[in-house]
């Protein structure tokens, strides 16, 4: 196996790409086309695919030659162009990884796609065994002429054709590293009623040098096939899974697994043996890169000198506890009661009317100031701008939100160092809205770790470490927070997540805004356990659109009883006035669950926030109330306050 290749085949798991079919269709390729033919006729298409899963994170991508054999194309009488489509299709991936590579000095494969013949062998069809395997050597050798990097069989339905494509292989191309895949049914067999772990033990002995399922019913099947050959073979294994089972939607096969839900079998891949990880029929960039969101998480934990062990790394030093780093850290630390308002970044470079805000809150007894990082992926002042000044100018603690969507894990350390350096001392850490929920939606996402794997990056730099084990000579200092839902459907993955969070090194936490104190309470109970402090994030709304939003788009729950309350309130005066109360009713009822609220203040009414926490800060001073003057000037009329409502992807 070439020196290069190795590191793919021992120690670590490797992100491959998505289908290439679906991707075509998208764009407008009617489906009964001939694919592989598009290498000669459309190739700026095909490269343009590439790059987009390469882009996404990709190390792997396949040649457009699933069907390039010459009894496939047969149906579509290009029999006699194998050589020049399976040349094409190499060549087009190369240029894709070797464009990549300038644009952005990442190392990428290419793996030459190999399907079944579409056509019965012996003993149940007429083509015969030698005849199968000259068809399979074939298509191979012109893929290693035009310069693939690997072979993958893949989507194979029995074991008598796979093992003839496993000699050609071996035969024609013996130089490079086979992967090969079957295809299964939902009781996890091969087409051809093999079970699992007999795959697993003839592939091996025939000669493949990594073997799994891609394609088949989705995830879980597969993973369920793939713990069962994991028991039969010592092979690297690969799983590449449908984007679960095609829906019929007004005449269209839709794939109907999301993002999200690909990404969360990564880990479970993973913990399986799984090396090589990717998507089949209905995987997208955009699952691809979350995917690897999740895999790059998992990276972070398994080399974090901190994370993965008790014990510092020899050459790490021990941060300064918690009550050293900032005044909210002390007032953590000592469990006071702890009161939060969100201050927006804003759309232009002037940040006055934020600092007026700032200063008159924290005139009121308000501890900190929370200031998000771009949310809802739209274009503001950054945070970590408006933190410092608002430290500088204020006095008062500010509190950085840190997103991953933009930034790749160097550009991380980098802004952290700055952070510290220029005294920020709070920092929470969350994933991301994605680009197409703003104003850019087709702005690139870089998601290199998610929030768990930003947490274990903070904790290195903490303990004096870059996340190579370096040293960077002191502590960053920082009071490491992140972001729970207590609203949302799939409560054990949430707790799953905010475990991984504390495992990785938080030491408080900020809720999505709460309308339901039962939810509220139900989380705590979940995660007692960790013993980390949490605030509650409260939100005044301001009229019924607004509770709509938060309910139908931010998937923040908002009881029906909170609605009808906001829908009774029939002018914009009232809806702001019972919005407050609503958000006074959740602080006082979550006061004795919590260490701290977080209060938003939507459309920038700081006003209303203080209104919302008269209960828990101090009297305001000569005893008078907040006169907000030109800060209750609207920012927005629009029904979601325009941003800051939610931390974003958490």
């Amino acid at each position: 196996m070439p020196e290069i290749l190795n590191e793919l085949f021992s120690t670590r798991s490797v992100l491959c790409d998505g289908a290439m079919g679906t991707m075509l269709y998208e764009r407008g390729v009617f489906i009964h086309r001939c694919y592989d033919e598009l290498n000669l006729s459309q190739p700026d298409l095909i490269r343009a695919v590439h790059e987009d899963y390469l882009q996404a994170g990709a190390e792997i991508i396949e040649t457009n030659t699933f069907g390039g054999n010459r009894y496939r194309l047969e149906r579509h009488g290009l029999q006699d162009q194998v050589h020049a489509m399976n040349v094409a299709g190499a060549q087009l991936a190369r240029q894709a990884v070797d464009r990549m590579k300038e644009k952005q000095a990442s190392q990428a494969y290419v793996a030459g796609s190999v399907g079944p013949l579409g056509v019965l062998i012996e003993p149940l069809g007429k083509i015969a065994y030698e005849e199968a395997r000259a068809a399979f050597a074939e298509q191979i050798s012109a893929l290693a002429e035009g310069g693939v990097d690997l072979l993958m069989l893949e989507t194979m339905t029995s074991l008598s054709e796979v093992h003839q494509a496993i000699l050609a292989a071996r035969q024609t191309a013996p130089h490079l590293p086979l992967v090969v895949m079957m295809t299964i049914d939902e009781e996890g067999n091969a087409l051809d009623g093999s079970s699992p772990e007999t795959a697993a033990r003839k592939l091996t002995e025939w000669g493949a040098d990594a073997i799994g399922c891609n394609c088949s019913a989705g995830p879980a099947t597969v993973l369920s096939a793939i713990e069962r050959m994991r028991a039969a073979t010592s092979l690297p294994l690969a799983a590449m899974p449908n984007a679960g089972m095609p829906r019929a939607v007004d005449g269209r096969n839709i794939y109907l697994c999301s993002p999200e839900y690909m990404a969360s079998f990564v880990k479970k891949f993973a913990a399986a043996g799984v090396q090589f990880i990717g998507g089949c029929c209905g995987t997208t960039p955009s699952h691809i890169r979350a995917m690897r969101s999740a895999l790059r998480a998992l990276e972070a934990r398994k080399t974090s000198p901190v994370a993965a062990s008790t014990a510092p790394a020899q050459n790490s030093i021990v941060p300064p506890p918690l009550e050293q780093r900032s005044r909210l850290g002390a007032d953590l630390k000592a469990g006071k009661f702890i009161a939060l308002v969100e201050i927006v970044p804003p759309r232009g470079i002037s940040c006055q009317r934020e600092l007026d805000a700032a200063a008159m809150l924290a005139r009121h007894g308000v501890e900190a100031i929370n200031v998000p990082d771009s949310p809802r992926a739209s274009a503001r002042m950054s945070a970590l701008s408006l933190c410092l000044q608002i430290q500088q100018q204020v006095g008062v603690d500010s509190i950085l939100h840190y997103t991953c969507r933009d930034r790749n894990v160097l550009s991380i350390q980098s802004d952290l160092l700055g952070a510290a350096s220029l005294g920020l001392r709070n920092i929470l850490c969350l994933t991301g809205d994605p680009p197409k929920l703003g104003n850019y939606p087709d702005a690139t996402a870089v998601f290199d770790v998610d929030a768990i794997g930003l947490v274990n990056i903070v904790r290195n730099l903490n303990h004096g470490l870059d996340i190579g084990g370096n040293t960077i000579g002191a502590s960053t200092g920082f009071a490491v927070g992140v972001a729970a839902n207590p609203g949302v459907p799939d409560m054990d993955n949430e707790v799953r997540r905010f475990a991984y969070k504390v495992e990785a090194g938080a030491e408080f936490a900020i809720t999505q805004p709460v309308f339901d104190l039962r939810l509220l309470e139900a989380f705590l109970r979940r995660i007692e356990q960790f013993h980390i402090p949490v605030l509650a994030g409260i939100w005044p709304l301001i009229s019924l659109r607004n509770a709509e939003f938060m309910r139908n788009d931010l998937r923040v729950f908002v009881p029906d009883d909170i609605l009808l309350r906001m829908q009774r309130a029939d002018t914009p005066e009232l809806a702001r006035a019972e919005g407050v109360r609503i958000a006074q009713e959740m602080l006082m009822e979550a006061r004795g669950m919590v260490q701290g609220v977080q209060v938003s203040a939507p459309a920038g009414r700081y006003s209303a926030a203080l209104a919302v926490m008269e209960s828990v800060l101090p009297a305001p001073p000569n005893g008078k109330a907040a006169t907000p003057g030109r800060l209750e000037a609207d920012r927005s009329t629009a029904p979601e306050a325009k941003a800051g409502a939610s931390h974003g992807k958490l």
